[in-house]
């Protein structure tokens, strides 16, 4: 159970989620008109794709699947882990994401699906990179599991029994951080299209930023040598 929770998972939760439900707002109204963030909703068009024999559909679909998949993998590649620390390749891992994010604005403006697919790639990534703190899983790309937990959370509490409320407090931060950056998506792209993207792709190169110059002054970590024996 999390006690307390440190600052630079706390504010980068809190921004990582202000980002992801900018873009994906910025998607869903634009041409493509489906999410990028999550799975599931696009899973049951695809099905219903499936269902109808719409073969466009299920390969425009099915691309949009795998692409958020393939995110997650690079993600898993880059880092190598699913516990949250610092030091590990977090950086790294937002630089690729706000490239991702960079191509998808250029084929946005295109009017090329790919656009679609990267900025899918780009959210799979970020979720897949902030997994578990303490046991408890952090995800910053959607909302559904993340409401269900906090709920759970709530009727513990509701019954007398004990609960984290530092994990429910920063639960609740991401839920209205992805709310606050969907309100921001929509109105930008309202006005100016997809350079709404420019926002997303500011905090994270911006968070990627000050995550690697945070991790540069970590005392540097060594392993203890082992003592030889003599050998007989």
């Amino acid at each position: 159970m999390i006690t307390k929770l440190p600052n630079w998972i706390l504010w980068g939760g809190a921004v990582l989620a202000f980002s992801a439900g900018c873009v994906n707002t910025s998607a869903l109204m634009g041409f493509a008109g489906l999410s990028v963030s999550h799975v599931t909703g696009n899973v049951s068009l695809f099905a219903a794709a499936i269902a109808y024999l719409d073969a466009r559909s299920i390969l425009y679909i099915g691309a949009l699947l795998l692409s958020f998949l393939a995110g997650a993998i690079l993600s898993g590649f880059v880092i190598g882990q699913t516990s949250l620390k610092l030091g590990r390749r977090y950086g790294r891992a937002l630089y690729i994401e706000a490239a991702l994010l960079l191509l998808s604005y250029w084929l946005y403006q295109q009017h090329d699906y790919l656009g679609q697919l990267a900025a899918a790639m780009a959210c799979g990534l970020q979720n897949a990179m902030v997994a578990t703190y303490s046991g408890a899983v952090i995800r910053t790309t959607h909302l559904t599991g993340l409401t269900s937990d906090m709920g759970a959370a709530i009727g513990n509490w509701l019954a007398g029994r004990p609960i984290s409320k530092p994990t429910l407090g920063f639960q609740a931060i991401i839920w209205y951080c992805f709310c606050g950056g969907s309100v921001v998506g929509a109105f930008l792209y309202a006005k100016v299209g997809y350079g709404a993207l420019f926002v997303p792709i500011a905090i994270v190169l911006t968070a990627a930023f000050v995550y690697n110059r945070a991790s540069d002054r970590l005392p540097e970590i060594r392993q203890p040598r082992q003592k030889r024996h003599p050998s007989n």
